[in-house]
């Protein structure tokens, strides 16, 4: 797509000068401090780190805050000043850019710059964010276990500098394009959170029986539970007999599977236990107690081995019911009472025997989880594809920017 006609006519009889921000600016490092120093209330500041989860190009206002004391002590960014990312874990993350605009000085930490300059902040922020900017400064980013740069290496970057008003324009532009796109990032979040609202009480109502409806039954009552034998990320290999390791219950798998993400070599494979279809393979282990338990139902035609940390649950009922009441609020406040440890959170077998459950008879149970399945999967197909509809957006937004920012060079200049 070529550049707008709009912008051909916003740049008619324009002369664009690309010059280096060394040459048009100021750069201003900030000064140290650490998270321990920073409070809900006092004196505006900004961490580097914050600098890649909470901003974006432009900000009025900081999450956080130190003690005038300390703000006194320390370098302050002003109104119309750019604040500069200078160090990171990765090279990408290096001189992203947020636009000052609070009605105070900001403290900044001293992983960042402060960049003044004439030219319009917003302007200059966006530009920090382009494939242009960033192939200009990756040869004078130092790297290690932190990547950083200087003023120097940042000053190097040229940047074109159009006049005032198509400066203005063009911040105009990105920001109604940005608007969009939050706009349709918060709808698109708040849709997919009423689904799973309504999907969560409808499961819950499914799941809830008057006294005497249903028979109860404690899961050891039901089926047995073997523990999975010690399966290492390092054991993993190629190809071979499907594996599953707990961590990738939490991370890769839904309520249910049919193949594997991983394998180990059939030798190893005679030294594990596994689950066979129909099982449930219980996560026991977690950081947290809303993911410790979380079930996962294997469908594949052949055994998978599995990893420690986890129960395989076997038994003659449908698998999926069980797998869905092990979602519920009756069964959190059952681990929840039932778990050892705090950093690392556990429920034992023995707890997981205990646990009863409404057991109504196999074609009840079908009929329930073939309701579930229909709002699991429409909540699914909803859950993913926010994220590529997000990103599709995102990429129109980087692909019209990076249009709005591309001016000639001279031959002197290039």
């Amino acid at each position: 797509m070529s550049k707008p006609n709009y912008m051909e006519k916003l740049l008619e009889g324009v002369e664009v000068e690309w010059k280096a921000l060394g040459e048009i600016g100021e750069f201003t490092r900030g000064k140290r401090f650490v998270k321990t120093d920073m409070y809900k209330e006092g004196f505006p500041c900004i961490h580097y780190g914050e600098m890649y989860t909470h901003y974006n190009i432009w900000a009025e206002t900081t999450k956080s805050f130190v003690s005038f004391d300390l703000a006194s002590k320390l370098r302050v960014a002003n109104h119309g000043d750019v604040v500069i990312v200078a160090a990171g874990e990765t090279i990408e993350d290096i001189g992203i850019g947020t636009a000052w605009l609070g009605t105070t000085g900001v403290v900044i930490h001293d992983a960042c710059f402060s960049f003044r300059s004439s030219l319009n902040p917003k302007y200059v922020s966006y530009f920090l964010r382009t494939k242009q900017f960033h192939d200009q400064i990756k040869k004078h980013i130092s790297s290690g276990k932190i990547s950083a740069i200087n003023a120097s290496g940042l000053g190097q970057a040229k940047i074109p500098i159009p006049p005032q008003k198509v400066q203005e324009e063009i911040v105009r532009i990105l920001d109604s394009y940005t608007e969009l796109t939050t706009e349709l990032t918060t709808e698109l979040t708040t849709e997919l959170t009423a689904r799973k609202s309504q999907y969560t009480y409808y499961r819950d109502k499914l799941l809830t029986f008057e006294e005497g409806e249903v028979e109860w039954k404690a899961l050891g009552e039901i089926g047995s539970f073997v523990r999975g034998s010690g399966l290492q990320k390092s054991d993993f290999a190629e190809s071979g007999v499907g594996c599953i390791h707990y961590g990738q219950i939490y991370t890769y798998y839904g309520n249910f599977a049919y193949q594997t993400k991983s394998f180990v070599s059939p030798t190893l494979a005679t030294k594990l236990r596994k689950a066979q279809k129909g099982d449930l393979i219980i996560a026991t282990t977690s950081e947290n107690i809303e993911d410790v338990c979380k079930p996962l139902v294997w469908f594949g035609e052949d055994e998978v081995c599995v990893s420690g940390e986890t129960y395989i649950f076997k038994h003659n009922q449908n698998p999926k019911y069980i797998a869905y009441y092990l979602q519920t609020p009756m069964f959190f406040d059952y681990k929840k009472k039932s778990r050892t440890g705090t950093k690392v959170i556990r429920v034992h077998g023995e707890k997981l025997e205990k646990f009863e459950i409404p057991l109504p008879s196999l074609e009840d149970q079908n009929r329930i989880v073939s309701i579930l399945d229909k709002f699991d999967a429409l909540t699914s197909s909803i859950t993913e594809g926010l994220p590529r509809e997000i990103e599709l957006r995102q990429k129109q937004y980087e692909y019209y920017r990076n249009i709005l920012l591309s001016f000639p060079k001279s031959e002197v200049e290039a």
